[in-house]
């Protein structure tokens, strides 16, 4: 376990100083509010479909990988809603704006940003490509599930919004070429690797700015903090591992949906607290501790993870 350990700790130590200079570029104000929504929407909008079919057209075909698609699926989507249940018994504060982000945070992980530069570290291609999977699951959940119940009622949820989800379409489109054996050609597979090595230093640069633009003292105090932080990096990760070890899950998919359950709370929900007047100051403190502390737990629930398979 040691070995593997240190093995996943430098990788999370590369994401660290890319997150690193993230933050200095906040503090020297070269990278602002309206600089790191644009990065955020390049990421969102292309580089994660870009990192999806890269990904799958790196991988071999073959029948099998079909079937481990599906468990892929029905991992994530057993492990988010498992975590949606558990969470509502835990988080009854009488506040609704904080306990509306209290719940959303500890269910819904940085599964894209976080994992999906680790499940490639840790995995090669074959991480990205089940990570890709948890990804689709997770976007499905957070716009739909996600979109209600942090704004209160079905009127905000769309079905074009869902059904045209970046995340969502990059792996259906990965899914399809990959099922339908399609190699894409050198001059449309080049562009596409290109914007998809944005993946993993752009989000990191984001993610260090948010931790620059966050008083964290403040959120220091809130037990509810220390609470999240336990569940979203501790308990759901660790009960997501052994319930897929239990159940004789593949040794990479366990792996990959390992690595996205321990990632830290997911910027989405800062990005809904926003919009629909939740308790923002919460949700960025949020995100930026358990962004901090993942960097220690991360490598030991990975590490966990290799060494059980």
């Amino acid at each position: 376990m040691v070995q593997n350990l240190i093995i996943v700790s430098e990788q999370v130590a590369i994401l660290f100083i890319l997150i690193a200079l993230g933050f200095a570029c906040g503090k020297i104000k070269l990278i602002n509010s309206s600089s790191a929504k644009v990065l955020t929407d390049l990421v969102l909008y292309f580089a994660t479909p870009c990192i999806m079919i890269k990904s799958f057209q790196e991988v071999r075909y073959d029948p099998s990988l079909v079937f481990n698609l599906a468990v892929t699926a029905l991992c994530a989507v057993l492990i988010i809603t498992g975590s949606i249940v558990i969470v509502r018994f835990i988080f009854r504060d009488k506040d609704e704006n904080r306990k509306v982000v209290l719940r959303f945070a500890s269910v819904f992980s940085n599964c894209g940003f976080m994992s999906l530069p680790l499940q490639q570290a840790v995995l090669g291609n074959k991480g990205v490509f089940y990570g890709a999977v948890f990804v689709a699951v997770f976007n499905v959940i957070v716009w739909s599930y996600g979109l209600i119940d942090m704004s209160g009622g079905k009127k905000a949820f769309s079905v074009k919004k869902l059904i045209l989800n970046p995340g969502v379409i990059g792996a259906v489109a990965a899914t399809v070429l990959f099922v339908a054996r399609v190699d894409l050609p050198n001059i449309i597979l080049s562009p596409i690797s290109y914007i998809a090595a944005l993946n993993t230093p752009v989000p990191m640069l984001v993610i260090g700015y948010h931790l620059s633009q966050t008083k964290i003292k403040k959120h220091l105090a809130d037990p509810a903090v220390y609470a999240v932080t336990a569940v979203r990096l501790i308990g759901i990760p660790i009960a997501a591992l052994f319930l897929m070890k239990l159940c004789g899950v593949e040794s990479d998919i366990l792996i990959a949906c390992t690595v996205a359950s321990s990632a830290p709370v997911a910027a989405m929900t800062t990005m809904f607290s926003t919009k629909y007047d939740r308790d923002t100051q919460l949700s960025v403190g949020l995100v930026s501790i358990t962004t901090l502390v993942s960097i220690i737990t991360m490598p030991v629930i990975i590490a966990l993870a290799q060494t059980i398979v």
